[in-house]
């Protein structure tokens, strides 16, 4: 049994930039299917405002409600449609769809490398230019050298995965040295070898570091650094348990802020921790807050009712929920030193436009970046990506005084989160 390709996606866009696009997914279910379009729609720059999710664990009806996040950016709604349907599992089969599936191989990494000019504010523009070609950034190793030149390596995958073809290998190189322009001395793209794996591995970040970003004490904080007085109102999310008002499922109850990847964090919790969303509502903002209720499994379709289980579970929810990004800045030697941290999903991706939203902000306070670099950290608890910048003295945020280090701070995790 199967149903028109046509339907398995469908996109309603609104009649202005207000007015939220409606996107609608109706095909058979797999383990993680939620977490997975979440994350795509955050890559196309988008912001989930409401979501309804149904699923028998066989098939399942998605909508959610989606906004450009800037308003100004500009959306490739055929490319968000087909990256959508490539999530889906395939619907020439049978309404019977097996979850446990062999999952897809992981996608081969590219490297791209970059010989500019360097200036303020380029690492954003090739990022931004990498995102419009629809190229996902994995890590990234920044080198200036003395001559005012800079080598940007980017290791990368392909949303369209047709990097394997010359021609969209010569496509992505010509367009970097068309929109770059005189800034661009040279482009090549290759399959990134393992001689290059020194560049994409893990990093042994200072234990003191390692401690400020990622303590257990963290839950306790609203943040690493001072707040600014408008932030300072925020309130610990609330997640109750219900296994009263269903036979088979567990009644999840959330209040929190409302923030840019909400509805991805959520999801990709339930993934990583085994849970099944059976029937969800990500009901829409209210003065910054949102209510969210999901009745949930365990993966083997049970409800939850183990206390250590649901202690667990409502922790890590809380915990992801107040801090799903971590920011500092610290000094590291003579040098001042930008880190962002964020969980790596079980299988192995980081969160969506991270480097993107840290770039973009460095750039509109014109804080220079002298090198950076997006590398791998583990704690016994989980992998996280750690995004690393060395940041150049500016006149505008001299990077000695306090008050100018905790503006940059707020800045970043203001984007970050969409606030």
């Amino acid at each position: 049994m199967g149903i028109p390709w046509d339907d398995v996606v469908v996109i309603q866009q609104g009649k202005d930039h207000n007015e939220p696009c409606i996107v609608t997914v109706n095909c058979p279910d797999k383990a993680g299917l939620g977490c997975d379009l979440c994350r795509i729609i955050l890559e196309f720059g988008l912001r989930i405002t409401r979501a309804d999710i149904s699923t028998d664990g066989r098939w399942c009806y998605i909508v959610y409600w989606v906004l450009a996040h800037p308003a100004s950016l500009n959306v490739d709604w055929e490319s968000l449609k087909t990256r959508l349907l490539s999530a889906c599992p395939s619907c020439l089969l049978s309404y019977h769809f097996n979850q446990h599936s062999t999952s897809p191989s992981p996608p081969p990494i590219y490297l791209s490398k970059v010989w500019c000019v360097d200036q303020k504010g380029l690492l954003h523009d090739i990022n931004e230019i990498l995102c419009n070609l629809e190229l996902i950034i994995q890590r990234v190793k920044a080198m200036p050298t003395p001559d005012g030149r800079v080598l940007d390596m980017f290791f990368i995958t392909d949303g369209m995965e047709l990097l394997h073809t010359k021609k969209r290998q010569d496509y992505v190189c010509e367009y970097l040295m068309d929109a770059l322009g005189e800034r661009c001395i040279s482009s090549e793209l290759q399959l990134a070898g393992p001689e290059y794996g020194h560049l994409q591995g893990f990093s042994s970040l200072p234990p003191a570091f390692a401690e400020e970003l990622f303590s257990s004490e963290l839950l306790d904080k609203l943040s690493l650094h001072p707040l600014s007085q408008d932030m300072t109102t925020l309130k610990t999310p609330t997640v109750t348990v219900d296994n009263s008002l269903s036979p088979v499922h567990t009644l999840l109850q959330i209040q929190c802020v409302d923030q840019k990847g909400l509805c991805y964090d959520i999801m990709r919790i339930s993934k990583d921790s085994d849970i099944k969303v059976a029937f969800g509502r990500f009901s829409s903002s209210v003065k910054g807050f949102r209510n969210i209720d999901l009745f949930v499994q365990h993966n083997d379709g049970k409800k939850i009712i183990d206390p250590e289980s649901q202690k667990t579970l409502c922790s890590c929810l809380k915990e992801e929920m107040l801090h799903p990004l971590r920011v500092t800045i610290v000094n590291r030697g003579p040098d001042t030193e930008l880190l962002v941290a964020n969980p790596v999903e079980l299988s192995g991706k980081g969160r969506p436009r991270v480097f993107y939203d840290v770039t973009l902000t460095l750039k509109a306070l014109r804080v220079g970046i002298f090198s950076a670099e997006v590398v791998r950290h583990s704690t016994q608890e989980r992998q996280w990506e750690v995004h690393r910048f060395l940041l150049e003295e500016s006149r505008d945020f001299p990077l000695t005084r306090s008050q100018a280090r905790t503006q940059i701070v707020d800045k970043v995790r203001r984007t970050l989160m969409g606030w």
